[in-house]
Formats: structure tokens, C-alpha cells, sequence
């Protein structure tokens, strides 16, 4: 709805589209964040949502956490807790308050590689990375396999183990690399170069076994 415009030329919102044009500012603007803070004057009513405020030494801001993300998250709602939440950025209309939607919370200083991961994948959705017109099909059957991963390790094995009792004819094509520590990133890199430059496979797999989120 369009705000009126008096004979001065000015233009005149109504409070309720005001603030409806300011809820939607905020909300594209900001579709999802992660802040850090205290929660303060926590309230649970009957309703079953909880609200309270997350605060740090200069300024707090309104929450809002509806039942139905409440019941799905492990951590406890305390106030004088320090949390970390992912939230969506709202305003509610009717009073113009703005306000933090939460979708989930931890506890402050764990799930940092998490947060961290979810980041990432966001930037590289944006970026159009994961769009399926980017994406080229896989062959059918493949003449030759290339793998990147640790020629020592599990994995490999477990990768020849399947192709010898589905497709033994395959051929493959080991391109070692480091895939866990700090030099990982860069080696598998490099592999992939060498695997595009070489162009000896139509298939390339990265892989890695088992183990931990901090090991990547």
C-alpha cells in the first residue's frame, strides 16, 4: 500500500504502514543472525512461548521464542544465562517494537564451528554455488574414477572395497592429499587442479572417513 502524498509533496505514512514497511526492511535486511548476550526478564506464559530480553553492558533487545521451536531445542532458558541465538530480525507491528524472532539458541562458547559452518554454507548459497543449473550430470557409467583423499587411510579401502564387488572394470585414479588439519584446505585444492589439468578421470570423488567436526 502506497503512503499518501499531501500538496507540499511530502510524503505521509500512516503508523501502521510505517511500521509495516519497517518490518520488511528488517526482515530482507537481515534474514538471519547470530548474536551473543544475557538473557534478562525472562517471562513463560501459559501460552507456552517464552520472551525475554538478550542484553550485554550498553543495550538489550526484545525476544520472542514460540513453543514450537522451544520444544525442539536441548539447551536450558535461564535468566542471567550467556547464549548465543540464531534469529530472524522482526518488528511487531502493533506496538512497533523491534524485535529478535529466535529459531534456536546455545549455550555461549559452544557451537562455534556450527555457527561457523552455517555461515559458510550461506555464503556460498548467495553466491549461487549450490544452484542445480550450475550443477553438471554425472555419467551414467564413468570410464575412469578419480579420488582425492589420504591413500593411507580408511576410506580409500572402503571406496575400492565397493567398486570392486558393484563396478570392477573401473578404473581409478588416486590423487593423495591431506583431508583433516590445518593443510588440508590448500591440498585439496591443489589435487583438484592437477586432477582438471591432467583430465584423466570424468568422475572425481573428495573423501574423507569418520571423526570429528573439529578434525575438519
Amino acid at each position: 500500500m502506497q503512503n499518501d502524498q499531501n500538496n507540499s509533496g511530502k510524503n505521509i505514512y500512516s503508523v501502521s504502514q510505517f511500521n509495516r514497511s519497517v518490518r520488511s526492511l528488517l526482515e530482507t535486511s537481515y534474514p538471519i543472525v547470530w548474536i551473543e548476550g544475557e538473557v534478562s526478564n525472562l517471562v513463560r506464559p501459559a501460552s507456552g512461548h517464552s520472551y525475554f530480553s538478550l542484553k550485554d553492558e550498553g543495550a538489550q533487545i526484545r525476544c520472542a521464542l514460540f513453543k514450537n521451536r522451544l520444544n525442539k531445542i536441548s539447551a536450558k532458558l535461564e535468566d542471567g544465562k550467556k547464549i548465543i541465538v540464531r534469529a530472524k530480525v522482526s518488528l511487531y507491528e502493533g506496538r512497533g517494537d523491534f524485535q529478535l524472532i529466535i529459531e534456536s539458541f546455545e549455550d555461549a562458547g559452544e557451537g562455534q564451528l556450527i555457527k561457523k559452518f552455517e555461515q559458510l554454507k550461506n555464503k556460498l548459497l548467495a553466491e549461487g554455488l549450490f544452484d542445480e543449473s550450475v550443477k553438471v550430470a554425472l555419467p551414467v557409467f564413468p570410464k575412469r574414477l578419480g579420488v582425492i583423499t589420504s591413500p593411507t587411510g580408511a576410506v580409500i579401502h572402503d571406496i575400492i572395497t565397493a567398486l570392486n564387488r558393484r563396478f570392477p572394470a573401473l578404473p581409478v585414479i588416486i590423487y593423495p592429499s591431506r583431508v583433516q588439519g590445518a593443510t588440508a584446505a590448500e591440498n585439496i585444492k591443489n589435487m583438484i587442479e592437477i586432477a582438471a589439468e591432467r583430465n584423466e578421470c570424468d568422475v572425481l570423488i573428495i573423501a574423507r572417513g569418520g571423526g570429528s567436526l573439529e578434525d575438519l
